[in-house]
């Protein structure tokens, strides 16, 4: 258990000017961050210096509203950024989800004065990090950390909490904290608000204590909160986005979809590398190489269609966030985008865990062997797979399905 460093001040990042560009730029930064993958995963060695990349290339800025200056790309098209960069670093593709999470949030809930300074940040290469789940209380949707008004003042806060799984963190530059306001104070209702504060307050401690089987460099370990000074213009009601009808949820949910794609495309492609160049045919098959074994044909056949498939679902789940999030508050619009998502997600679930443990199946012995560093997708989707539990997805698929009832609106489906 290790408290780290603040992350760098951010560098000037380019801007993207168009989504061919932004495609182009993810590809390009996924094939080098694919290079050192295997080791960053071995050795545990956090990323810093493949997020500066990141964050200088300007795909951190992608949704940023026209009108503050950005290029407000659409769900859809951010989800195909997010996906290309899982299959090569499927860690690298998981810390940015809540950076763009919030600034949705943002772009949803924030007043005017907030927006501005949090997305001209964003613009030259700041970057923002969760500080929403704990680990003490009965469920994931019980919040202890507190907003306390200092003196009675309804400008001044103290927050007092401790988080977990907090992915990104040790990048960020500014910590998005979810707490809960117990009494009325000036113009603030009781209730939950997410406080965008920076990382390197005093106060806070951001811990690496991350030591998942998978995902082992996202940094999604533990940050504690202890007298942290809050004013009220940092404050974003939370419920704005996720009691009404905004997509908020899907959008999140999305964007998960996007990182079990990844990885299950990236375990493939690894796979058929693996077989072209190392991998010995079975004897039996009468073949000199693995590539001409026609059972391993076969087999690459239907994995690719499994994955396509997963693809394709996630591709029509883009399409439909991005009808709900142009349309606004559009009710029908909105469970729609959930219940694709959905589907979505159910899909991606049941493919990327299996195509990552069909790796070896399809590789022989010599992938298994531990320099190889195939595990590693089978280990990040193993672990990513058990963000909000697909058994629920079904549940609100089919009773929207037989009853015509929607989903509920508490932003995680």
């Amino acid at each position: 258990m290790t408290a780290v460093g603040q992350a760098a001040r951010p560098v000037a990042a380019d801007r993207i000017s168009s989504t061919q560009e932004a495609l182009s730029v993810a590809r390009e930064l996924a094939a080098s961050f694919a290079a050192g993958a295997a080791e960053r995963d071995r050795d545990r060695r956090l990323p810093f210096e493949e997020i500066d990349r990141l964050s200088a290339s300007g795909l951190l800025a992608l949704t940023v509203p026209a009108r503050f200056g950005g290029l407000d790309v659409a769900p859809s098209v951010l989800a195909e950024v997010v996906s290309i960069l899982a299959a090569a670093d499927p860690s690298i593709a998981q810390i940015p989800h809540s950076h763009f999470v919030y600034l949705n949030l943002v772009r949803l809930a924030a007043p005017e004065q907030l927006a501005e300074r949090i997305f001209a940040d964003v613009l030259a290469g700041g970057r923002i990090a969760n500080a929403q789940s704990e680990r003490g209380g009965k469920t994931i949707a019980d919040i202890s950390t507190r907003l306390t008004p200092v003196d009675g003042d309804a400008t001044r806060f103290s927050l007092d909490g401790e988080k977990f799984y907090c992915t990104g963190s040790p990048y960020a530059h500014t910590l998005a904290v979810l707490a809960k306001l117990d009494a009325a104070v000036g113009d603030y209702a009781p209730g939950e608000y997410v406080a965008f504060i920076p990382a390197d307050s005093a106060g806070v401690e951001i811990v690496d204590d991350w030591d998942a089987v998978g995902q082992r460099t996202t940094g999604s370990g533990t940050v504690r909160f202890t007298g942290v000074g809050v004013r009220a213009d940092d404050l974003v009601a939370r419920a704005a986005a996720t009691a009404a009808p905004t997509a908020y949820g899907a959008y999140a949910q999305l964007l998960h979809v996007a990182i079990d794609t990844g990885i299950a495309r990236g375990a493939l492609n690894a796979a058929a590398e693996f077989v072209r160049t190392k991998a010995r045919p079975w004897f039996e098959a009468g073949v000199e190489r693995a590539v001409d074994d026609p059972l391993v044909v076969q087999r690459f056949g239907e994995l690719d269609v499994d994955v396509a498939t997963a693809e394709a679902m996630l591709a029509a789940a883009g399409r439909a966030v991005d009808e709900a999030v142009a349309a606004g508050t559009r009710p029908e619009l909105a469970a729609e985008a959930s219940i694709a998502v959905a589907r979505a997600k159910a899909v991606a679930d049941r493919v990327s865990t299996p195509v990552a443990s069909a790796l070896f199946e399809v590789s022989g012995t010599r992938a298994a062997a531990a320099g190889s560093g195939l595990d590693r997708f089978w280990r990040d989707a193993r672990t990513h797979t058990l963000h909000d539990p697909v058994r629920w997805k079904y549940q609100h698929i089919g009773r929207r399905l037989l009853r015509g009832e929607d989903p509920p609106l508490h932003g995680v489906i």
